[in-house]
């Protein structure tokens, strides 16, 4: 573990200014590393900047506007339990998925499973080296889930990175058998169009229904070309998930959705969605789709049907992710302005670009509508050295209450009340200060969740980190206990 400490920092808010059956990964145990990862997928994560930025991160740092590189602060209501660096996987860290004692966390070069029986000493389990950006990750019964979205010399976890212009190129989703945490077994492999970037499970008894999220960012990409309009949904059989495979590929946008710049300025044309996720409960979904939010039925999981559609051609410049609060009358999402790779968390930017979209749903059935309310963003300033954004985070479970806390990159991790639609708060924060001074670099957290009393970040550069919420406003959810977490995969925390 780190030695962790930290120190007072004076803070202004910002102004309204398929593969065989069997087929092994490559499993490294908690060590030096057996293989070497693949740079390939490894997204650039720094980039010099001006002489002016290098004095405007330093200035910030001296005034005591942000904290120091690398130095640690948070609110009275958090307390930073442990933190474990990245080992044998060296790649960008990513996302989260829960079960039992384990978290699965995703990196760009494979997985890592942690026991955390102990949320104050973790301990890894396994790391398996499987390269393919961004393994996007989850986890059902025996079954992990792994998306691919980077050309593939092959489905193997071996394979390297090629052009996607090759003929033999692959990209989709994998599946391992977990039933063994130690030894995660590669079990089959589905190709789907333009890759996997994200996925979210529909669990079924005897299936699992996967939607595979991916997008077109050009022209370049042969097999992803415009219009890339709706997603693949692939079935799982639990007993033989070495006969998964695509099911149906329903189109969402039968108009071709946000046509973007000229027409639309500073907003991505729609060719795909970035993330949905599901209320099972609710046979409902939100996708969240570069330039468009939907709000979507899954009664019947391989054909699902619009509700409504919206855009906001103003603030909203990339619709990342959804989040539905707990009663289902509302849905947050949140814009990933510069797409995870700029400083957007400044008074230059303001307070409701690259933001989070608070919306209420109003109506019944299939006449139900997305209503805009307001806009959340942290007003915490970030030096312009810090990637800043609106990224991953979860419902923290409080009856009465809605309240979520949500990874910002460089921004740390907010705990913050969206009880008012009109009028969110922060509530609490951890995070770093900048990694350097000298370069916009890509760090922070990637998601931030709450599972089982506790909350667990992937930190994309310095490892996973366990938070304690002290907090009288959030301490009833310490007794909601789970037995397994894909947040894209909303649970019906209370019986209704």
């Amino acid at each position: 573990m780190n030695s962790l400490h930290t120190s007072p920092v004076r803070r202004r808010r910002l102004g309204v200014a398929t593969a065989a059956a069997g087929l092994l990964a490559t499993l490294l145990m908690a060590g030096p590393a057996a293989a070497t990862p693949d740079p390939g997928d490894t997204a650039a994560a720094r980039t010099e900047v001006s002489a002016a930025q290098r004095a405007e991160a330093t200035a910030a740092i001296r005034s005591g506007e942000v904290p120091g590189v690398d130095e640690i602060v948070q609110s009275d209501n958090i307390t930073h339990l442990a933190n474990v660096p990245k080992d044998a996987l060296k790649g960008l860290n990513t996302d989260l998925a829960f079960q039992g004692k384990y978290a699965f966390a995703g990196n760009y070069d494979g997985f890592r499973i942690f026991d955390i029986g102990n949320p104050r000493s973790p301990k890894t389990v396994a790391q398996v080296l499987c390269p393919g950006s961004q393994n996007d990750i989850s986890v059902s019964g025996d079954l992990l889930f792994l998306s691919t979205d980077s050309s593939r010399s092959d489905n193997s976890c071996t394979s390297t990175t090629q052009p996607a212009t090759e003929k033999s190129s692959w990209e989709g989703m994998k599946v391992f058998d977990i039933s063994d945490k130690r030894n995660p077994k590669y079990v089959a492999a589905v190709e789907t169009a333009c890759g996997s970037h994200t996925h979210t499970l529909v669990p079924e008894r005897k299936n699992v229904y996967v939607y595979v999220s991916s997008y077109s960012p050009s022209e370049a990409f042969p097999d992803c070309r415009p219009p890339h309009d709706g997603i693949s949904v692939i079935k799982v059989p639990r007993n033989a998930p070495e006969k998964a495979a695509v099911v149906n590929f329903p189109v969402l946008f039968p108009d071709g959705g946000n046509p973007g710049a000229p027409q639309n300025p500073g907003v991505s044309k729609t060719t795909g969605c970035h993330d949905i996720t599901v209320l099972p409960s609710k046979d409902l979904a939100a996708g969240a789709c570069m330039g468009d939010g939907l709000l979507f039925s899954i009664k019947d999981p391989e054909n699902p049907k619009i509700i409504d559609r919206v855009q906001d051609n103003v603030n909203f410049a990339f619709w990342h992710s959804a989040t539905f609060n707990r009663t289902t009358d509302k849905v947050v999402f949140t814009d990933e302005l510069g797409g995870g790779g700029a400083a957007t968390c400044n008074e230059e930017i303001g307070p409701k670009r690259g933001a989070n979209g608070i919306y209420d749903i109003a109506g019944r059935g299939d006449h139900r509508k997305l209503v805009f309310r307001s806009y959340f963003k942290i007003d915490r300033p970030q030096a312009d050295t810090e990637v800043c954004v609106a990224h991953n985070g979860s419902i923290i479970p409080v009856e009465g209450r809605d309240l979520m806390v949500q990874a910002w990159y460089q921004g740390g991790v907010s705990v913050w009340d969206f009880t008012d639609s009109s009028k969110p708060k922060e509530i609490g924060y951890f995070e770093r200060g900048p990694v350097s001074t000298d370069a916009v670099t890509t760090a922070g957290p990637w998601s931030a969740y709450y599972y089982n009393g506790y909350i667990y970040s992937n930190d994309i550069a310095k490892g996973f980190d366990v938070l304690k919420l002290d907090d009288r406003r959030t301490d009833p959810a310490k007794r909601v206990r789970l037995d397994e977490l894909n947040v894209q995969t909303q649970p019906e925390y209370f019986d209704r």
